[in-house]
């Protein structure tokens, strides 16, 4: 800000405010305390007091016990698809669509906030199975009518599952997949479906939609080594990628219900 000589652009009582003492000029202090309490404004050039304004000290960290480090390693890292779909009958939306109606469009729409997924890595494998939130929104037309009736409505979970070759992936490693993105919805109205009650059970008839979206992710797989400083790797876990004698089992966490 440069030297502000006693002129005080603030327009202040108090004096001009100065950064060190030869700012002042060797100016005495005018403060209006200067008989009672001199340091009511200190850091002015009113002000008899020097104040010397420092920092507070910066604590060192705790030595550490080795000269080695602790990373992760990225074992690889791919771009995936993944399928959501399910099939649903015309009994399953509301109002119920009437059989033999002309679909005229089907809207599906993803929630992907509510994604539920559930990632396990076998030797050179990683398995995800999870359930997609959607709603789906259907226009018809009832069979001897040409008058579209109102919109049926079903919310639902189309459950999604895919198996990802992973050369190098061992069970004990970490699995990082990014949000999912939607590339594609479809529906195909008229797939085949047993019927389940009354006098149509189990007669297969063509009243159901089947929906489907295709949703992209990246999975990166990594894994803890320790790196001494000559830049020499080793697991954590040596004996991670070992073949169980037995093939692995999971029972993975409870899926929301529809």
């Amino acid at each position: 800000m440069g030297n502000l000589g006693n002129k005080n652009p603030l327009n202040s009582n108090w004096g001009s405010v100065c950064f060190n003492d030869s700012d002042c000029f060797g100016q005495k202090s005018r403060s209006r305390f200067e008989n009672n309490n001199p340091c009511k404004s200190c850091g002015s050039c009113d002000s008899a007091c020097n104040c010397n304004f420092k920092a507070p000290t910066r604590q060192l960290a705790a030595p550490l016990n080795s000269d080695c480090v602790l990373v992760n390693s990225v074992v690889g890292s791919k771009a995936v698809q993944k399928v959501a779909e399910a099939t649903f009958p015309f009994t399953a939306f509301v109002p119920v669509i009437t059989p033999g109606s002309t679909i005229n469009n089907v809207v599906v729409t993803p929630n992907l906030a509510g994604v539920v997924r559930n990632t396990r890595i076998l030797r050179d494998k990683v398995v995800n199975i999870g359930l997609l939130p959607v709603t789906i929104v259907v226009t018809f037309t009832p069979p001897g009518s040409t008058t579209p009736a109102p919109p049926a409505t079903l919310t639902t979970n189309l459950p999604f599952q895919e198996h990802t070759d992973f050369p190098g992936a061992c069970p004990q490693d970490t699995v990082i997949e990014s949000p999912f993105e939607v590339e594609g919805s479809f529906a195909q109205p008229g797939v085949p479906v047993i019927g389940t009650g009354g006098a149509g059970a189990g007669l297969v008839t063509l009243n159901a939609i089947l929906v489907k979206v295709i949703l992209r992710t990246t999975i990166t797989v990594t894994r803890q080594v320790i790196v001494d400083p000559h830049g020499g790797i080793c697991d954590v876990n040596e004996r991670r990628c070992e073949t169980p004698t037995t093939p692995t089992t999971s029972t993975l966490g409870t899926l929301p219900s529809a």
